[in-house]
């Protein structure tokens, strides 16, 4: 019965104008890339004297839990999530409190990984027009061991 529903569904596509080929006629794309939105960011060590001047807004992209257990300085509890882009609420909130804090730089630091989320969330808070944003190499494990811990 396999056979002959086969044979019979090879002969149809043989006649059928809009065929499907036996061989592919290009190599398949099985991974396609995600799009990458978002503005232009700067890197910026852990010990850099910046993140302490008052002008500098803070902005931690991880997790709620996290940001909870230990933070640097007063920085705004932001959390990032790859699959799902920061609510325009959010944003908008963002960017309210940065302007009233008159911050002349924006720094958000994350997990510090592969791909870093305070990299990440900087790049979406630069898509939408927030100036001068930077993030932390090493995110918040860096912050902490260059603060030696404290917040």
């Amino acid at each position: 019965l396999a056979v002959v529903g086969s044979v019979i569904g090879v002969l149809v596509n043989l006649v059928h104008p809009e065929r499907i080929p036996f061989v592919a006629e290009k190599e398949y794309e099985t991974l396609v890339p995600c799009p990458v939105f978002g503005g232009e960011v700067t890197a910026i060590k852990p010990d850099d004297p910046a993140l302490k001047r008052p002008e500098t807004f803070l902005v931690d992209a991880r997790l709620k839990e996290e940001h909870q257990a230990w933070s640097f300085g007063e920085a705004m509890n932001v959390p990032y999530d790859y699959l799902d882009p920061t609510p325009e609420e959010v944003i908008q909130e963002l960017a309210k409190r940065i302007a009233s804090s008159r911050a002349q730089r924006v720094v958000v630091f994350g997990d510090g990984d592969k791909p870093d989320t305070g990299e990440q969330l900087g790049k979406e808070i630069s898509g939408h027009g927030i100036k001068n944003v930077c993030f932390v190499e090493g995110g918040a494990p860096a912050l902490k061991g260059a603060s030696g811990g404290e917040p």
